[in-house]
């Protein structure tokens, strides 16, 4: 499974690419973005150099890394990304969501979720995951707008919220 575009009503999600970096660093340079999930911003350099791998794709055959920038088409400005680290064997996919700071509360990430879920489905996967920090409000709201549900299970801290497409 690889990345292909995907459009909302606000949003364009794009494949991730190396030269999105300069823009996505000035994006994510919000500390506060990682008081859940722990790191600092990055500089362009270093997110490039990240880009690059993630965009060479998983050294495992049997995984997929699918990441997307998240672009609000009014604005003509990435806002954020979206990935889902894919398992087609198992039919299971793991995913994430971030929105930069000055975007947030605007429905951009639970939009972009829900268009994620949307073509994993469409792929044929079965089992979405995602793993929140129990005091990650916002991230929480995402991911129930987008279908999942906490479970009982933990991993590293983090709830694992599940959704079994049909």
């Amino acid at each position: 499974m690889r990345p292909e575009p995907i459009v909302t009503a606000r949003l364009d999600l794009l494949p991730l690419r190396p030269d999105h970096a300069a823009e996505m660093a000035a994006v994510l340079a919000d500390p506060e973005l990682y008081a859940f999930i722990g790191g600092s911003p990055a500089t362009p350099d270093e997110l490039r150099r990240r880009y690059e791998r993630l965009a060479a794709g998983s050294p495992d055959p049997a995984v997929s890394w699918c990441n997307w920038v998240v672009r609000a088409r009014e604005e003509g400005a990435l806002v954020g990304t979206v990935q889902a680290t894919v398992t087609p064997g198992a039919g299971r996919a793991e995913v994430a969501w971030v929105v930069g700071t000055p975007w947030q509360g605007r429905g951009y990430a639970a939009e972009a979720a829900r268009s994620l879920v949307g073509r994993l489905r469409e792929r044929g996967v079965r089992t979405v995951v995602a793993h929140i920090h129990p005091g990650h409000h916002a991230s929480a709201a995402v991911a129930g707008a987008a279908g999942l549900a906490p479970t009982d299970e933990q991993q590293d801290g983090e709830t694992r919220w599940r959704l079994d497409l049909p």
